[in-house]
């Protein structure tokens, strides 16, 4: 719902403020780092790969996999959100310039902070595959299938930020 609202403050940005004569969006001077973001894609992508590692593993009593796949996928997470921090000071607007910025900001941002309480959940899980707390029993690695699944929406919805604004 939340993602849903600031999905519908872009779009009548885009539309109605924006641009409704069909024109070029972002409107000039604004330039997104299409290939940067692009990069951020392939990186999240990547780590939903790396977190499905880490349940198979732990789901077959593979201790070392899941602790290899939950470090990858908190390592990659951690990137993208370090990524998307140098493009925030290099991008050369803020919010506070258009509507076109804030619903940027907005939406990017609002992403930004799932992934930063992401990293925290993998973190937890990470700590506590370390110290032996999971198992190969239905209930026994519950704390690694909840953060994954969280992890697996933060990806999809990266997917449909990343297209509807870096993208169309």
């Amino acid at each position: 719902m939340l993602f849903g609202s600031f999905f519908t403050a872009y779009f009548f940005a885009r539309v109605v403020v924006g641009a409704p004569a069909g024109d070029e969006w972002p409107p000039d001077p604004y330039h997104l780092p299409v290939y940067l973001a692009l990069l951020n894609t392939i990186i999240l992508v990547t780590s939903s790969f790396s977190m499905h590692w880490a349940l198979q593993s732990i789901k077959r009593n593979n201790r070392q996999g899941l602790i290899g796949g939950l470090t990858l996928t908190f390592l990659l997470g951690l990137t993208f959100l370090l990524i998307q921090g140098r493009e925030y000071t290099r991008i050369g607007f803020g919010p506070q310039d258009t509507a076109f910025a804030s619903t940027f900001f907005g939406l990017t941002g609002l992403h930004g902070a799932h992934v930063f309480v992401g990293l925290n959940l993998l973190a937890y899980a990470l700590v506590r595959s370390i110290r032996g707390h999971y198992g190969p029993k239905a209930h026994d690695h519950l704390g690694v299938e909840i953060p994954g699944i969280y992890w697996h929406f933060v990806d999809v919805m990266w997917i449909v930020v990343y297209v509807t604004v870096y993208v169309i």
